[in-house]
């Protein structure tokens, strides 16, 4: 598959091949949103907790004489019905993580690139520098590359003129191309591929291992 390259301009400067294993992969939705929730569960914490009846340290004393007042016999403020007292079914402290095989989550990212490519959402860019992070300067590129869509930039390596400048922009990241996931391939309108970044994608998403 051939596709162009632009320039920071916007203007298509060459045409390059695109591995079929990587971009023309066999696209499954089912894969993709599994590997999604997994990585949402995965991010989540598990410490949420509530204490329970047995948890609560209050007094032991009655609340108030057995007979003779016209209300409901109680004799514990730990109570699940009285303020303060514990929660009858809350959340407790667990894991979400959950496992998926190596060659799963490599399929899910290949589907998902493939999906980007086959909708027109994957813009590649012969270089994307900056002399100095400038946020005007990034807004400028990015408007010529995407227009005003959302945008993922995938860089090679850290670059920290590039990095600051799009990460100071509301609809728009920056992002290693070997920490390539299915929520920030998913999350945005277009992802932008430096040269650079493709051949990380190519060395570590080409290869069956």
């Amino acid at each position: 598959m051939q596709v162009p390259v632009l320039d920071i301009n916007g203007k298509q400067v060459q045409t390059i091949d695109l591995p079929a294993e990587i971009f023309e992969a066999r696209i499954n939705k089912g894969l993709m949103h599994q590997a999604y929730v997994r990585q949402m569960a995965n991010a989540r914490l598990g410490t949420h907790k509530v204490k329970r009846r047995g948890e609560v340290k209050v007094t032991t004393a009655k609340m108030y004489r057995q007979k003779g007042t016209g209300r409901a016999r109680h004799g514990a403020h730990n109570a699940t019905q009285f303020v303060g007292g514990g929660r009858p079914m809350g959340p407790r402290p667990r894991d979400y993580t959950q496992d998926m095989p190596k060659k799963m989550r490599r399929a899910a990212i290949r589907s998902a690139l493939s999906a980007l490519m086959a909708d027109g959402q994957l813009v590649f860019v012969d270089s994307l520098t900056i002399n100095a992070p400038k946020t005007k300067d990034m807004k400028r590129i990015l408007t010529a590359l995407v227009g005003d869509n959302s945008s993922l930039v995938l860089v090679g390596e850290r670059n920290e003129n590039v990095q600051r400048s799009v990460n100071n922009l509301a609809d728009a990241k920056t992002l290693l191309a070997s920490y390539l996931n299915i929520r920030d391939l998913l999350r945005y309108d277009k992802v932008i591929v430096p040269l650079d970044a493709l051949d990380v994608i190519k060395r570590i998403w080409g290869q069956e291992s």
